[in-house]
């Protein structure tokens, strides 16, 4: 298969294409680095990346930034990072990728685990990989040519523990490559419209 993974060189983007480098065609994909450049937030730099890729059988998306700050303190500026990046990032990703994805292809976003268990200061990621998780259930119904779209909701990551640890408290990490089987499963799978929760 020809797969597209974006944020290929990403902690998670990294165990994705470790585990799927052996068997398929991959794209890499990054905003400076990769076989092809992408800015997440912008549809024409979208576009021009995927005319630039052609056709292919899967898209991965481990990529989309979020502001963390409390709910009083959050800006609109801050709330606006993850609206743009994370939220419509993806979904923009995933509408322009249709006209590229072959009949019976596959999408898979990243939400998180802060969809379901907040933490303190992370009211944008809870709310935005929320909305993400609905919208797959919801575009799972409507998606051309037989695609497959599914979204992948992980918790801590045990490589990310010396940035993000301390934000975590409680929760227990799980390794990249543990983390890597959903978006396998999502890709070579046959689910459609589910949220893949790794905890």
């Amino acid at each position: 298969m020809k797969i597209v993974i974006v944020g290929a060189t990403g902690t998670i983007g990294s165990a994705v294409v470790s585990a799927l480098e052996s068997k398929h065609e991959l794209v890499k994909v990054g905003k400076t680095k990769g076989d092809v450049n992408l800015d997440i937030t912008d549809v024409d730099s979208i576009r021009s990346a995927l005319q630039q890729i052609g056709s292919f059988d899967a898209l991965i998306v481990a990529s989309g930034d979020l502001a963390f700050n409390s709910l009083s303190e959050m800006s609109a500026q801050e709330w606006n990072v993850g609206i743009n990046s994370k939220l419509m990032g993806q979904i923009n990703l995933a509408r322009e990728a249709l006209e590229y994805l072959t009949p019976g292809g596959s999408i898979t976003l990243t939400s998180g685990i802060l969809s379901k268990d907040p933490i303190a200061g992370g009211v944008a990621a809870t709310t935005i990989n929320g909305a993400l998780e609905h919208f797959v259930k919801a575009a799972a119904t409507e998606m051309p040519k037989g695609i497959r779209i599914n979204v992948v909701s992980p918790t801590v990551l045990e490589e990310s523990l010396p940035m993000y640890g301390d934000f975590f408290p409680g929760f227990i990490p799980v390794p990249g490559k543990t983390v890597a089987q959903a978006y396998v499963r999502s890709t070579l799978g046959v689910a459609s419209g589910e949220t893949f929760v790794v905890e």
